[in-house]
């Protein structure tokens, strides 16, 4: 069997994860060993990072739309409730959104949830 020599694709690897090691702090953008671990690092922290935006986003949406169901009257999970039982089928994203740039619009869904929640009780 012929010799192999992995140079060129090596090469190519050390080029790849030197540059993305450039922003690093002394050794770790300078010596391949100290580079590759942090470059590595850093690129487990960014996969799982990823997954855990998705969770903070979602957690930052409820607490805003339930400061503004507060201050329609109406804590979160009633607001929820109300909307489900009258129809309206809007996303935690968007509900956010309509709570921070146009209250008005958000005092009319709570109304909505609100009606619906005491004809539901009725």
């Amino acid at each position: 069997m012929p010799r192999v020599k992995s140079n060129v694709v090596r090469l190519k690897r050390k080029k790849q994860v030197m540059k993305a090691a450039r922003g690093a702090f002394g050794g770790r953008s300078k010596l391949w060993k100290a580079a590759k671990e942090t470059v590595e690092r850093g690129w487990r922290y960014a996969y799982r990072d990823r997954k855990n935006r998705k969770r903070e986003f979602r957690r930052l949406w409820i607490v805003r739309i339930n400061a503004a169901a507060h201050l329609n009257g109406l804590n979160y999970s009633h607001f929820i409730n109300g909307l489900q039982k009258a129809g309206i089928e809007i996303d935690r994203k968007n509900l956010a959104d309509i709570a921070v740039r146009d209250p008005q619009a958000f005092a009319a869904l709570a109304d909505q949830a609100r009606a619906a929640l005491q004809q539901q009780a009725a």
